[in-house]
């Protein structure tokens, strides 16, 4: 009588996702369990291209791990994600794992044509190069990274998750420019809008914050890092951004001007001889924070305003100010409102930007709690006072866990 063959233990569920998120010289990567959205790795690959470049990364497989760093030579982008790579796998997490379903890619922008998480094809990757001219600093590092992992895993679905796909609900009224329709449409020239993740995450997890569903809630979502931008939320979809064609436009931001006279350009043209490039460099890299003052950092103005310099005080009231218009904006643009939601580096950790955010706001029902307010946490938490009309909230975004779940939707909408 022969034994019977042992049973093959069935194989575990494809329900990991990878998220890449290519910078022109930097990866930032976590891996995800989508069963319960737990992180399995994080880590970052910085200075690509450079003799000091810097791999670290951390497995949280278990309750976390010790970080491991290597300090060497990554010439490229594929050498960069082959190194991640071996850093999964020497955690037992290796793109070759049949538990991985697939890899999730930020991509900055998606233009009008996706409105929705894409699984990445040859005709996808031909729409996002064509869209280089409008994104010239985001796109050509995004498709590195997608082309980079295609080639690791051509059997593995690809998804890119767009900034700009959030505010594509936008009506025509809030995304034309006020110029000559032929040449817009020619150019491709409207508003895209931009942190469209964060957006989404943040306006969806304050409608939880208030035990509502997203339909049901009217949010102001102020996303403020060194990259600023605010939304206008009506019932889970986006109705207004102050971000546009580029992320230049809108509030003022750590090295960006935010909103100009158009005219700047011109008179800085022909009266200090500057070339489109200089001023180009002179709005995106020389302006905000860091042209007001010379610092980007919120910390460091923080302290200074404390310590009475008076060109850091000019700077946190203009930065202030921009904020406070927008505000009243786009409370005006959603009749009511039901919450505002700091989120990023600045909205999440600048107690005193909050402050003076909706300071003088009361008969608009808004108001912050001092005390409530000056508590730091990782928490989502709600900082107005229980009288106030209006909810202020503090949300802390992950536009990772964003990509994630946007990707595993997609690909198991697919596999039913």
């Amino acid at each position: 009588m022969t034994s019977p063959t042992p049973a093959t233990p069935p194989a575990a569920p494809a329900t990991r996702v990878l998220v890449l998120n290519s910078g022109s010289s930097s990866v930032k990567y976590q891996l995800l369990d989508m069963r319960d959205s737990t992180r399995l790795a994080v880590g970052l690959v910085e200075r690509i291209g450079e003799e000091t470049s810097r791999l670290k990364h951390t497995p949280l497989l278990g309750g976390g791990g010790q970080s491991r760093e290597q300090i060497r030579p990554i010439a490229d982008h594929e050498e960069a994600l082959k190194a991640v790579a071996e850093e999964l796998a020497a955690d037992g997490l290796g793109l070759d794992s049949p538990e991985l379903a697939a890899i999730g890619h930020r991509v900055v922008h998606g233009g009008k044509l996706f409105t929705q998480p894409t699984v990445i094809d040859d005709a996808v990757l031909k729409e996002v190069e064509r869209l280089i001219p409008v994104a010239p600093l985001h796109n050509p590092a995004n498709l590195t990274g997608i082309r980079t992992a295609m080639a690791l895993r051509p059997d593995l679905p690809q998804v890119a998750v767009f900034d700009t796909a959030f505010h594509t609900t936008m009506p025509e009224s809030a995304a034309r420019y006020a110029i000559d329709v032929k040449t817009a449409d020619e150019h491709r020239i409207r508003r895209y809008g931009f942190h469209g993740t964060s957006h989404a995450y943040v306006s969806r997890r304050t409608a939880e914050l208030l035990d509502k569903e997203p339909q049901e809630v009217n949010v102001i979502v102020l996303h403020l890092g060194n990259g600023a931008s605010a939304s206008a939320v009506r019932g889970g979809v986006c109705v207004d951004t102050s971000m546009g064609l580029t992320p230049l436009e809108g509030l003022v931001m750590g090295t960006r001007s935010g909103d100009v006279d158009p005219a700047v350009i011109f008179h800085l043209m022909r009266v200090g001889n500057m070339s489109a490039d200089e001023i180009d460099v002179l709005l995106n890299k020389k302006s905000g924070l860091i042209g007001l003052c010379g610092d980007n950092d919120m910390r460091e103005i923080r302290r200074r305003v404390d310590e009475g310099d008076e060109a850091a005080r000019l700077a946190f009231d203009i930065y202030v100010h921009r904020l406070k218009k927008y505000i009243g904006a786009y409370y005006a643009v959603l009749g009511r409102v039901d919450a505002v939601a700091f989120t990023a580096g600045v909205g999440e950790n600048a107690a005193p930007v909050r402050e003076a955010a909706i300071a003088g706001l009361e008969e608009l029902g808004l108001a912050v709690d001092g005390e409530l307010n000056s508590v730091r946490s990782d928490e989502a938490r709600i900082i107005s006072p229980a009288y106030a009309r209006v909810a202020v909230a503090v949300v802390p975004t992950d536009e990772e866990l964003e990509i994630a779940r946007q990707t595993y939707a997609l690909v198991a909408s697919r596999n039913d």
